[in-house]
């Protein structure tokens, strides 16, 4: 470098020339001693076709996410309908709630597990195909049962739901696995924001729902036997039931058809043809992909899985909690204040408020701008809102803080946004930390870890279940 700078000294002739490229020679450019660093160059061609942001690929994965949760959702709101069919036995109707969710937390975590480990030659496009048809089927034979087979007894019936549970749990992971694996292979993170979008929506119109139902009906007749209501209700919770089974049905059917226009529309790009997708689940398998432990994913994505681990082992004491609350209004006459609009408020609150995190990750808190350890410790800090319910009306004592709104906006909302929020980006920033052909791996890593704070959580939040009883 100096030899050739001082030989330039003494070149003739070079005095005529004011501007010339700006050139280094070869010797110069290979010196060993020299330190290359990389740059960024941006290309002049736009990008490819699978790697462009499409609304319509958003919106299949919003309805993906909205399969995932509302099969559980429907759960959830048939409970009337479960403990109809439960009144004969006492043991039954005090513990169904609990197995229902015992058996789905455990095999929504072992079949994740297993899912996770099977990344060589999985078609993550046929497992959410297949969780689609499983769910038709389970809701479908649960729509008829609100109608048949109502003589059966209560154990008999108990071990059908239970059967019904562990299929819906299993179509639960097979979806979640392959929606989040499949839309981190398109190395746009808007579609993963769009699942967590859908899964938010699927908790807001179930609530929705409850409320309308309740402010909509009818005070019960005061006149008639006790007998004559008895059947009245137990008709009206079979018939409730029966539209959140057969709208959970419609559900996965409208999501069945959605994907298959998707897979049209990226059948050029992905290289596989439909009936490779119909027909053969695992042998379709053009992309390459890196098989990549769960061990080796923990290294790379140690805060991030950390995250959205202690995320929602958080969330889940705020069931526990909101099932409780009641309205500091006790004296009104609006049906609104009751315990029995109250509470699905509550949950409509905190839906809300996910919702409206997650969609929030579209704007300038997006991916890109946190680092991992600040998210993990965002997700510790969320624990201060357990607290919070302890100021509110738990099981109809004395609120320290009288107000629904503090409550209902503050506590609940802002619990559901935390949430949100935080497990959106944690979820969208995966691909930004590991290879290429690690992203679907790691996609169905990061739920690994998501429903193990989940089952954490559930375990976790018996510890507060004797507060306000």
């Amino acid at each position: 470098m100096v030899f050739h700078r001082v030989n330039k000294l003494f070149r003739k002739g070079d005095d005529e020339v004011l501007y010339e490229p700006i050139e280094t020679p070869y010797e110069v450019l290979h010196d060993e001693n020299d330190v290359r660093r990389p740059i960024l160059v941006l290309p002049d061609e736009p990008l490819p076709e699978c790697q462009q942001f499409s609304w319509l690929d958003y919106t299949v994965f919003m309805l993906l996410g909205i399969a995932m949760l509302w099969a559980w959702n429907m759960f959830l709101a048939a409970a009337p309908y479960f403990q109809n069919r439960f009144a004969g036995d006492k043991a039954i109707l005090s513990r169904f709630q609990a197995a229902i969710t015992s058996i789905s937390c455990i095999t929504s975590l072992f079949c994740m597990l297993i899912l996770t480990n099977m990344q060589s030659k999985a078609n993550y496009l046929g497992r959410i195909i297949l969780a689609l048809f499983l769910s038709l089927i389970v809701f479908s034979l649960l729509s008829i049962s609100t109608s048949h087979f109502r003589q059966t007894s209560p154990t008999s019936y108990l071990v059908f739901t239970l059967i019904m549970v562990f299929f819906t749990a299993y179509a639960s992971s097979l979806c979640q696995n392959g929606s989040f694996a499949y839309a981190s292979s398109f190395g746009r993170p808007e579609y993963i924001q769009a699942i967590m979008t859908g899964q938010a929506i699927a908790g807001v119109l179930p609530a929705v729902a409850q409320i309308v139902t309740v402010l909509g009906a009818e005070d019960p007749d005061k006149s008639a036997s006790d007998l004559v209501r008895a059947k009245t209700l137990s008709d009206d919770s079979a018939t409730a039931a029966f539209t959140y089974f057969m709208t959970a049905a419609g559900v996965s059917i409208f999501t069945f058809l959605a994907v298959f226009l998707l897979v049209l529309k990226q059948n050029r790009i992905l290289r596989r043809s439909l009936k490779c997708v119909f027909t053969n689940f695992g042998d379709t398998n053009v992309t390459k992909r890196k098989p990549v432990g769960m061990l080796a994913l923990y290294k790379k994505l140690p805060w991030l899985s950390a995250a959205v681990f202690i995320c929602l082992a958080v969330t889940m004491f705020f069931p526990v909690f909101t099932g409780r609350i009641t309205s500091v209004r006790t004296n009104e006459d609006s049906r609104l204040f009751r315990p029995a609009a109250f509470i699905p408020l509550g949950f409509l609150a905190w839906n809300i408020g996910d919702l409206v995190g997650r969609l929030l990750t579209l704007g300038p808190f997006s991916v890109g701008r946190i680092s991992p350890v600040i998210l993990f410790v965002l997700a510790c800090l969320r624990v201060i809102f357990i607290p919070l319910y302890l100021l509110c009306n738990v099981g109809g004592r004395e609120a320290i803080i009288k107000s629904d709104a503090f409550y209902l906006i503050v506590v609940s909302g802002g619990f559901g946004l935390t949430n949100g929020w935080l497990c959106s980006v944690c979820l969208m920033s995966t691909g930004y930390y590991v290879e290429e052909g690690e992203r679907e791996a790691a996609g169905g890593f990061m739920i690994v870890n998501l429903l193990a704070g989940l089952m954490a959580g559930s375990l976790l939040s018996f510890t507060v279940s004797g507060v306000g009883t």
